[in-house]
């Protein structure tokens, strides 16, 4: 980290911390679902939601009822997003490509890009109720030509799924909907019950319970990542409008009290006046005591005195959301290598990107960005090698293979290897003395 900068307000680090409580929670409720199937998830489903199911799937007449509680506005506004998430994600898939090439006479070798056979989609309930959620773990199953895709979210208390979550979860592209939310759902999908047939990936957020199932199947099944609490950062120099500042810190400090909005800046006056500003535009919010409580925990404001120094700042912070106001974005995108996504310019706020712009609003977070970026086309994709050799071109690799089993020591494999030579070719392949 840079010693030219100044941290004005100052956080905790990042971190997953769960309660050894909710790991041991999490356990059991996993076994049971393990080993009790249905039975369990009737019970977690009462005691946990308080609310009691006939059947867990979702039918069609549900389905139905659910778009019939929506406006057609609603149902364009739903339908949009969908669209750009899908053309998106299309052209995304479209230069994820599979190749064969002849490397050396005799020997091709290549990948194919096929894709997982089912995938399990959460999408989670909480606060508030994402609508664009479904869109962001569905659609790029669907795209990625995932043959059954399943879908889990808590049940309401009339024991079905929120009306426009449930709309554009089949919008979307689900085959398979069910009311069940927490670590329950996590572990239907992963096992498998009378009800729920399992699934080979597990994607989607969810609270510290569900992320905790997801860290608890993962091996038996493939996962996407642990994310924690909404994160963003906004990098500003001196010709930001701090308003505008402040109501994009606003609008993810609103997620949940343990969100993190970050603000670096070049400029001293205007990271105080942004400051100045939020304080004042939290109070018109119906949200007001969440993005409160938000942003006196874990807001952050650190001024550094070039953008070099704030690049790095930024950077070490490896942050889910990346937003540039600065003069010139695009000025500086190549030194930028540490985000979940990046928002450049001030037209280009986050609420877009989560919620109708198209690219996907499942990102890491908790520094997971200095290694792995969010939900694509891709989560979906197994790239799978293979490799062919003529007599010929066998005869040329076993030289250099049996050299290598040698220094190994692993011998039936150095026979293998010298089952494949042949007296005019091999002894000009392999190291020469």
């Amino acid at each position: 980290m840079s010693e030219s900068v100044d941290y004005l307000k100052e956080a905790g680090s990042a971190s997953i911390e769960i309660d050894q409580e909710v790991t041991d929670a999490v356990h059991d409720i996993l076994s049971e679902v393990k080993e009790r199937g249905d039975e369990a998830l009737y019970e977690f489903t009462e005691r946990f939601d308080d609310v009691e199911v006939e059947e867990f799937r979702i039918d069609d007449a549900e389905i139905e009822a659910a778009a019939a509680e929506l406006t057609d506005a609603e149902k364009e506004t739903i339908d949009n997003t969908i669209e750009n998430v899908r053309a998106f994600h299309e052209e995304q898939r479209e230069h994820i490509e599979g190749f064969e090439k002849e490397f050396e006479e005799g020997v091709k070798l290549g990948q194919r890009i096929v894709p997982v056979e089912s995938a399990g989609t959460y999408v989670p309930g909480g606060r508030h109720p994402l609508v664009a959620a479904p869109a962001m773990s569905i659609v790029p199953a669907k795209v990625a030509g995932v043959d059954r895709i399943v879908t889990c979210a808590p049940p309401q208390e009339n024991g079905s799924i929120q009306p426009a979550q449930l709309y554009a979860m089949d919008r979307a592209g689900a085959d398979e909907i069910y009311s069940i939310g927490g670590a329950q759902a996590i572990g239907a999908m992963a096992y498998g019950t009378e009800s729920v047939p399992g699934v080979a990936k597990i994607t989607g957020p969810g609270n510290v319970f569900t992320t905790e199932a997801k860290r608890q199947v993962f091996g038996h099944v493939g996962i996407d990542f642990l994310a924690g609490p909404s994160e963003v950062l906004i990098l500003t120099d001196e010709t930001a409008d701090p308003e505008l500042v402040a109501t994009d810190l606003l609008a993810q400090a609103e997620h949940d009290p343990n969100s993190r909005p970050i603000l670096v800046s070049t400029d001293y006056d205007v990271a105080e006046a942004a400051v100045e500003a939020l304080d004042e535009q939290a109070s018109d919010l119906r949200t007001e005591d969440v993005a409160r409580e938000c942003w006196d925990e874990n807001g952050e404001v650190v001024v550094a005195d070039s953008m070099n120094a704030a690049v790095d700042v930024v950077n070490d912070y490896a942050i889910e959301h990346l937003q540039v106001m600065i003069d010139d974005p695009r000025s500086i995108v190549d030194d930028l290598t540490n985000y979940g996504s990046l928002f450049l310019g001030d037209h280009s706020p986050v609420v877009f990107g989560d919620k109708a712009v198209g690219t996907n609003h499942s990102l890491p977070t908790l520094e997971v960005a200095r290694y792995s970026g969010g939900i694509t086309a891709s989560t979906y994709l197994k790239i799978l090698t293979h490799q062919e050799a003529t007599e010929e071109g066998a005869a040329r690799i076993a030289p250099w293979a049996a050299e290598i089993c040698k220094l190994e020591g692993t011998h039936a494999h150095q026979l293998s290897a010298e089952a494949r030579f042949r007296d005019d070719i091999s002894p000009d392949y392999g190291p020469q003395e």
